[in-house]
């Protein structure tokens, strides 16, 4: 089909103007009922980390808010008292502002959390008082415990309340942090700003390498539990970072019980840190009188997230099995420490678990993961392996354990994360915060309904539908299709503050996602399905699951159709402008592959791209030109709008001006978005709103609606 004539005119008048144009992002809240729409997402109060205390009766957690005018969020701490019998029952207080990683102290009488001082995160006590009940209105203020030069990134409270672990971002060859803060200074006050790099990581993530690495140390509460200004360090001799950059935590260190050795896990694996996952899991004694000690040198994939068992006896810990494999499948081990015997506590249990937690009685193992298009909360005996579902549809993004109560932040698509008690079991859950709730009265979403079909090699796929809001039967709707990244990931039934589909179901659009082949949660050889053939089987399962939704769902208008994808969902978008745009009006393309080849010598993570295209292209390049965009350009002929960001590391903006280069070369309706100041995802709250204006606007131009037509 040949492009308009005018259609070509006009985007290219507003391509031209681009260079000045901003999109508008006055925030104009809309009040009383309406359809869901991104100035209420933004708006939302995000609940999370929640922590039971010691006793189960009361829980601390966090709560970020959004403060528009100065584009940020701003996070602060409450505690809910769950005693149902007390007056404050189900009431939240707020106990302090500009807080966040809040923990209970041993005997939970006070709260640890990390907060500024002078411009420092540094580690601070609040103490709630010595009474039966707190009165959670009236307390003290927060106490500074630590006093340090540096940012504290990470920390944990030991058992005994006497030590705690602390990772700082330091200069190996630094004695001191005093140190590391000293080079920092007279780097920031040097006016030569040339950096000499001779290894790589040179940037990761959205971040220029500056020689420090995250390190482990452990100080010592003294009487007035106060810490030194130096703590000591643990990771001693440790070239990787503790934890992981750039999104490790607390959960990748981990004390004995008997608080004198320590767990962590680390990648040591010099210049060839960019191509491996070889991360190992160590010991070291509280003291640091000796080396820390690899206790899982054998294996050569991944090891993380260490965790004691009650009686210090047994270290569980993931592992995975194939080298240089981020999405392999995560297996519990348990590893003897007396004979140094190891074996796999759920081998038949086809999913990969995160970060874990233990049951005071060690019998159980708790850890979530997805599962066909949900994410719950999971049992593990560390006996049998046999594994039991604890939650129910929706995804658990945090959760504690206190006695036979468990406690858990929940969400689905049409609900935001609030806080559920339950037993230890499961059973009978109950909502015991209502956060967004007069906000979701007035705000309406679309339902949400999950469809299989007959995929790849005719093996089943999973997808699903969002009914515009104010679905009205016997109308049909515009739709939006989106692609998921990663690709070893899943849209499921979770609520999300990027890509959220209520955004367009808000606009009236219906929405349509597969998760294809090589998405998580539907086994470990449907994950491995995609490496190596990136173009392959998810294309067919993508083109499989539009037709088997079109046939399913008589409200889907299949002939006002647009594609939208980020990151591998961005691959996903440039190829199937090539070789699959018949079904589709226009294309959004947030941060995608353009060219493979080119990608592998731009990026930071060189693992992820020898391993999902066997190799490296200087040995096998007909593998990153297989399935490449690039080559397909001559046949691109629907509408695209490019959206790319500065700080991208894991897939750099020369990706996105590539495409959009092809794109005006070749006279195709385009557009670009580019945000110079954020990553792989845009988290600003103008960043976002602009963001979510321009897809719409680019949708309802091609889709034939209105942005003023009701839903």
């Amino acid at each position: 089909m040949k492009l308009l004539i005018a259609a070509l005119l006009s985007a290219s008048l507003a391509t031209i103007a681009m260079a000045t144009d901003v999109v508008n992002t006055t925030f104009d809240k809309t009040t009383g009922p309406h359809a869901f729409n991104i100035r209420d997402l933004v708006m939302m109060d995000r609940v999370s980390d929640p922590q039971l205390s010691p006793d189960g009766r009361y829980v601390a957690f966090g709560v970020r808010s959004t403060d528009y005018a100065a584009n940020k969020g701003v996070n602060a701490i409450y505690v809910l008292d769950l005693a149902y019998r007390s007056k404050a029952a189900g009431k939240p207080i707020k106990v302090l502002d500009n807080a966040s990683s809040v923990r209970w102290s041993a005997d939970g009488r006070s709260l640890y959390y990390l907060a500024p001082a002078d411009g420092v995160a540094q580690l601070w006590r609040l103490g709630l008082g010595n009474r039966d009940a707190f009165d959670l209105t009236k307390h003290a203020d927060g106490v500074q415990v630590s006093h340090t030069s540096l940012d504290i990134n990470e920390y944990k409270l030991s058992p005994d309340a006497k030590h705690v672990l602390l990772s700082y971002e330091v200069f190996k060859d630094c004695a001191t942090l005093a140190c590391t803060k000293a080079r920092v200074d007279a780097r920031d006050n040097d006016k030569a700003s040339g950096t000499l790099y001779t290894k790589l990581f040179v940037r990761h993530w959205d971040t220029w390498a500056n020689g420090r690495r995250n390190q482990l140390f452990v100080a010592s509460f003294d009487s007035n539990g106060q810490l030194p200004a130096e703590p000591t360090l643990l990771s001693r001799g440790i070239d990787g970072d503790i934890p992981s950059k750039p999104f490790g935590d607390e959960s990748e260190f981990a004390f004995a019980p008997d608080g004198r050795s320590v767990y962590f896990d680390a990648r040591v694996a010099g210049a060839s840190e960019p191509w491996s996952t070889n991360f190992d899991v160590y010991r070291v004694p509280v003291d640091a009188s000796s080396a820390p000690q690899n206790l899982t040198a054998d294996n050569k994939a991944w090891d993380a997230y260490p965790l004691p068992s009650p009686d210090g006896k047994t270290l569980y810990y993931l592992a995975m099995k194939t080298p240089g494999f981020e999405a392999d499948r995560f297996a519990i081990v348990a590893l003897d420490l007396a004979t140094g015997t190891k074996r796999e506590v759920d081998p038949r249990w086809d999913r990969s678990p995160g970060s874990m937690t233990i049951s005071a009685d060690g019998k159980a193992l708790y850890a979530t993961a997805d599962d066909e298009g949900q994410h719950p909360l999971f049992a593990i005996s560390t006996t049998n392996g046999e594994v039991t579902r604890l939650s129910g549809a929706g995804a658990v993004e945090g959760y504690s354990l206190a006695g036979d109560k468990l406690l858990m932040a929940r969400d689905d698509l049409k609900h935001p994360a609030d806080l559920y008690l339950a037993s230890a079991a499961g059973s009978h859950p109950k909502q015991v915060t209502h956060f967004n709730a007069d906000d979701l009265k007035n705000a309406k979403v679309g339902d949400v309904e999950f469809f299989k079909f007959p995929g790849w090699n005719n093996e089943t796929v999973q997808g699903y539908v969002v009914k515009p809001v104010d679905y009205q039967p016997g109308k049909t709707y515009p739709v939006a299709f989106i692609i998921h990244g990663g690709p070893q990931g899943a849209m499921n039934n979770e609520w999300s503050y990027r890509w959220n589909p209520q955004t367009y179901a808000g606009q009236g659009f219906a929405v349509v996602t597969i998760n294809f082949h090589g998405s998580t949660g539907y086994g470990q050889a449907f994950t491995d399905a995609i490496s190596g053939d990136w173009g392959g089987k998810p294309l067919d399962d993508l083109k499989l699951g539009w037709k088997a939704a079109l046939s399913k769902y008589s409200f889907l208008d299949g002939n006002r159709a647009c594609a939208l994808g980020a990151s591998y969902g961005g691959y996903m978008t440039y190829w199937i402008a090539g070789v699959w745009n018949q079904p589709w009006k226009c294309l959004v393309d947030h941060d995608g592959v353009f060219d493979s080849r080119a990608m592998y010598y731009d990026t930071d993570e060189l693992w992820f791209e020898e391993k999902e295209n066997v190799g490296t292209p200087y040995d096998h390049l007909e593998n990153y030109e297989k399935f490449n965009p690039v080559n397909h350009v001559k046949d691109w002929r629907v509408p695209m709008l490019v959206i790319h960001s500065g700080n991208d590391f894991r897939i750099p903006i020369t990706q996105g001006l590539g495409a959009f280069t092809a794109l005006q070369r070749r006279g195709i309706s385009s557009e670009m978005l580019t945000f110079p100041d954020e990553n792989h995802w845009v988290l600003k709250p103008h960043n976002s709103v602009q963001w979510h204006d321009a897809v719409n606007a680019w949708l309802q131009q091609w889709t034939g609606r209105s942005s003023t037509e009701k839903p």
